[in-house]
């Protein structure tokens, strides 16, 4: 794309005059769908802090790992993906559905590139069920409501979560969110999350400049936060082994490096 393009998704034009997260994310683990704004700021945060695009793929690489274990060894046969983004290869319908092609898959994301490519995520195999709403993550009602339109939320589901809280400024929100949402689920159900961070231990201090920049150029604004406020958003559920820690290491073959990007799995009792 370039900058010169114009989308439209109903009454709601696409602004390719500020980068947004969505196709920069797109841009950093080498997709195409993204802007000539977007590149720029892309390489602007990339410059400031080189390590975000091996973030970017490393996030990807665990979304992939974390729906293999929940379909392959916990049996989940639900995803509830909250924040997915704009659609690449390896989406989470995709791996789900090879292991269990009759896996059910409701996708969420607000953005208006998401709509526009929303078609792509909607492939599911014919034993299985892939959707795809439209709500904010800050309405955790509204995506149960819609989601119950293809999930059983009766039987256990897979939370994905990954990289969406950080857009959640408030932390005491954040928390809410994830409480209200495993709330409605039942006994079994698993929370998937990756979420940025300024822990030391994961290199997390170069964090701080860059989202202070992303912040002053971009949208939507963004935060990283410590281990501990990250490991609050786990409360009351039994963190599977390896636990938190950053997602490039989680499952992953030995040598693996850290980023400063930390992911669990956890199960509710």
């Amino acid at each position: 794309m370039t900058d010169g393009d114009a989308l439209t998704t109903g009454p709601a034009r696409l602004d390719t005059s500020v980068a947004h997260n969505a196709r920069v994310w797109n841009y950093w683990i080498g997709g195409k769908d993204h802007y000539e704004v977007d590149q720029r700021v892309g390489d602007q945060v990339a410059g400031m802090f080189p390590v975000i695009r091996e973030v970017a793929r490393a996030d990807r690489e665990f979304l992939a790992r974390a729906v293999r274990f929940v379909t392959a060894e916990q049996g989940i046969r639900q995803f509830l993906d909250v924040g997915t983004g704009l659609p690449t290869v390896e989406n989470t319908h995709e791996i789900a559905q090879r292991i269990a092609p009759e896996s059910r898959v409701v996708y969420v994301d607000n953005d208006p590139i998401v709509l526009v490519h929303a078609r792509s995520l909607l492939t599911s195999s014919p034993e299985g069920v892939t959707d795809y709403v439209d709500a904010d993550v800050h309405d955790p009602d509204a995506i149960l409501r819609r989601a119950a339109d293809t999930l059983d939320l009766d039987r256990p589901v897979a939370l994905m979560m990954l990289g969406i809280l950080n857009f959640v400024l408030d932390a005491d929100e954040a928390r809410d969110i994830v409480r209200r949402l495993m709330a409605a689920l039942p006994s079994g159900s698993h929370l998937v999350l990756t979420h940025p961070t300024t822990d030391p231990g994961a290199g997390g201090e170069g964090n701080v400049a860059a989202m202070e920049f992303w912040n002053a150029h971009a949208t939507p604004p963004i935060t990283a936060r410590g281990r501990a406020e990250i490991a609050s958003l786990l409360d009351g559920l039994d963190v599977v082994e390896p636990g938190l820690v950053p997602c490039s290491q989680w499952r992953a073959g030995p040598g693996a490096e850290a980023v400063p990007q930390l992911g669990a799995v956890a199960v509710k009792p």
